[in-house]
């Protein structure tokens, strides 16, 4: 009987077992991969891929824009003109508009060949502001969310909150392929501001604290701001290219698809809903105190104070360009496409000074502002489209020496004082960025019309100029890094990224006391403040 259930059975099991073997097949391949993936070496260069995708999609997503949107709002206008009965608004003299003829009703384009294929249809000034609130929506939301996201990140871990960020990002940039007027831009650009508070902050947290040896820690910086360099400048193009191939709607749609593939490299590799690190993990500095403090002070102005020529030269120098050189469609899309590798020498240069010089951080970022400073006063005198170029190429050369500086240095004040938690001081970092940001679509237009683009340039300059002096106070910081680093502090085991700051300061503590004493001076205060809240 047996038998002869097996011989009845035969034919079954065939397909049965091979459909088992290649279960089991692929689970220990899936094993293997995970195990792979645990190995910390292999882990943390899997995320530091992760979060350079991801700011590099938000900063595309930010600039793509800029040659679509202007072209849409006015497409828009002259179609609500046409179902009023009004005759549409004539273009521009001198052809600033493009070929200024609408398509069908409601968010129909222009045709193809009317399409400007870089450089944005400059509207009339009412829509010119509309067109300015909508650029500085993203910065203001993330202006006022990152107060919030800072301490989120820091309660809850970086995982979790790159995974909701890219999430929002990736429902963002759906709304912008489908949106059909403009409150709906407007929601799309804002969402993205939130995504970005999220995403950008907890990214470049995760990377502080998965390198903490300093030297790791500044070329893994280094990498992420080049991403962030690449995706503002080649946003433009890659956004007007395909814009005028194939519509409106496929370039937020190719940015949907790799955002939605890196929050499932985020769920795969970060494992955001099953972080068992989070009971171990310490208490993070509330953000009122980080910004309180003096030296994080000093660096987040700086951070703003450097990218303000950036911010208020994108809205405006493609008008002055025309008035004053009379610089054609592709000049004026390409303008900022040049300064990509200067910005790139910046970082890499300033990685390889800090290998060698870690104590003058302080003085490549006051060399950069000096840098973005003179430069900045040099883009009036310009005549030229290769005149203009030089001067760009300084600010983006600058801006990458203070940056590549400087954000390390947020995260070595934070070991130094604090808990070794980074959500909320980059979000501070984040804070300072979304200022300038926030302010120089809105405020640009309005300041070049009332006093000028040269005293704009000037001004700016003249601001960068006099902040360099104020880094002076980070000498002394920068001086700790070779007695108090991480990489002089010996544990049991290796550090895992979120470490036990407590242990570490143990541990130090017998050569701290044979030290200088200049640097428990400069720990006393942050001490007290730590144990008087503790008290609490």
């Amino acid at each position: 009987m047996e038998a002869a259930a097996a011989a009845a059975g035969g034919p079954a099991a065939g397909p049965r077992s091979a459909v088992e073997k290649l279960s089991a097949a692929l689970g220990q391949r899936t094993k293997a991969l995970g195990s792979a993936l645990q190995e910390s070496h292999r882990q943390r260069r899997l995320l530091l891929v992760i979060v350079c995708v991801a700011l590099l999609l938000d900063n595309m997503l930010y600039m793509v824009i800029v040659p679509i949107i202007p072209d849409y709002i006015a497409s828009m206008g002259e179609a609500g003109h046409r179902q009023g009965g009004a005759p549409p608004p004539p273009p521009a003299p001198g052809g600033l508009n493009g070929s200024g003829g609408g398509g069908g009703g409601g968010w129909a384009p222009s045709s193809n060949a009317s399409r400007p294929l870089l450089r944005p249809r400059y509207p009339p000034d009412n829509e010119d502001l509309k067109i300015g609130v909508l650029f500085a929506s993203k910065a203001l939301l993330q202006l006022l969310v990152n107060p919030l996201s800072g301490p989120f990140i820091d309660r809850v871990g970086y995982g979790l909150p790159l995974f909701i960020g890219l999430s929002v990002m990736f429902l963002s940039t759906v709304i912008f392929a489908f949106a059909e007027n403009y409150g709906t831009l407007f929601a799309a650009r804002s969402l993205q501001g939130l995504g970005s508070a999220f995403a950008d902050t907890s990214g470049i947290a995760l990377i502080a604290d998965k390198y903490p040896e300093e030297a790791e820690r500044n070329r893994a910086l280094g990498i992420a701001l080049a991403f962030i360099s690449f995706g503002s400048l080649v946003a433009p193009p890659f956004g007007g290219i395909l814009y005028h191939f194939a519509g409106k709607r496929v370039p937020f749609l190719v940015l949907a698809c790799i955002s939605l593939l890196d929050g499932l490299a985020v769920l795969l590799a970060a494992k955001p809903f099953g972080d068992r690190a989070r009971e171990n993990r310490p208490v993070g500095t509330p953000i009122h105190r980080l910004m309180a403090d003096p030296y994080i002070a000093v660096v987040a102005g700086a951070l703003t104070t450097c990218n303000i020529p950036l911010a208020f030269l994108e809205p405006t120098i493609a008008t002055w360009m025309a008035q004053r050189m009379g610089a054609s469609e592709w000049e004026m899309g390409l303008t900022w496409l040049p300064a990509f590798f200067p910005h790139v020498l910046g970082v890499y240069l300033t990685i390889r000074l800090a290998d060698r010089y870690p104590h003058l951080q302080w003085f490549y970022g006051a060399l950069g502002l000096v840098i973005i400073g003179a430069s900045s006063c040099t883009v009036p005198a310009c005549r030229t489209f290769w005149q203009l170029v030089v001067p760009l190429c300084g600010i983006c050369f600058g801006i990458a020496l203070v940056d590549t500086a400087l954000l390390p240095t947020l995260a070595f004040l934070v070991d130094l004082r604090y808990a070794s938690v980074y959500g909320s001081v980059y979000a501070i970092a984040d804070i300072s960025y979304s200022v300038a940001y926030a302010l120089g679509p809105i405020a640009a237009g309005e300041i070049v019309h009332s006093f000028g683009f040269v005293k704009l340039n000037l001004g700016m300059g003249l601001a960068n100029v006099l902040y360099a002096p104020v880094l002076l106070a980070l000498r002394n910081v920068c001086k700790m890094k070779p007695s108090l680093s991480e990489r002089n502090v010996l544990l049991d085991e290796e550090p895992k990224g979120l470490y036990d700051t407590i242990r570490m300061e143990q541990r130090a503590g017998g050569a701290a006391n044979g030290g200088d004493a200049r640097h428990r001076d400069f720990r006393g205060s942050s001490e007290e403040g730590s144990s008087g809240e503790d008290d609490t």
